[in-house]
């Protein structure tokens, strides 16, 4: 999953409740401080993502004309640049690894900032965050789903992208996580 802006503060929300209910972690401040820490660095990643996405996207319109009389395929292309100028700035594409490249850096911030403290190993609090990133990327479509399917359903009919429907959707969302245990 492409991490979004939208999904940033349910996955903080999911990272803050697996740690606070994690029997072997002490929490020493409150949950909102690991929310505001998990949201600080899941902003960044997807900043960084963007501005590489940006400078692969104008190097393309830049080489349009070629690209075109090459024959070239636009999305192969974008990937490839995408890859390249990731490379560039070091910033990791694959899912797992950019996953565990997160929680590795909330949890040092975590205990650097005196947070949290536990009576286990690093990994599994690193872990423990991983899984909470992970468990969400892996469901969020089906509760988007089944939030559209239920606003399908709803009495009044809503149209997608207005203000009301984007607040319904928005509520019925958040109830869904609710369910699901994710907030």
């Amino acid at each position: 999953m492409r991490l979004k802006a939208s999904h940033i503060r349910y996955i903080a929300d999911k990272i803050a409740l697996d740690l606070v209910n994690a029997p072997y972690i002490e929490i020493l401040t409150n949950d909102k401080d690991i929310v505001r820490i998990a949201i600080k660095y899941l902003e960044n990643n997807i900043k960084k993502e963007l501005a590489i996405e940006e400078k692969a996207k104008n190097f393309i319109d830049d080489n349009i004309d070629e690209i075109e009389s090459n024959g070239a395929d636009e999305k192969r292309l974008f990937a490839l640049v995408k890859k390249r100028f990731a490379d560039d700035e070091e910033f990791i594409l694959s899912w797992d690894d950019r996953y565990s490249n997160l929680s590795h850096e909330i949890m040092d911030e975590l205990i650097d900032t005196s947070i949290i403290n536990f009576h286990v190993s690093e990994m599994m609090i690193k872990n423990l965050i991983f899984k909470s990133i992970n468990t969400y990327a892996k469901n969020y479509k089906d509760i988007e789903e089944r939030v559209i399917d239920r606003i399908k359903n709803y009495k009044k009919k809503l149209l997608v992208g207005t203000e009301e429907y984007d607040l319904v959707f928005e509520k019925m969302y958040e109830e869904e996580l609710k369910k699901q245990g994710f907030l």
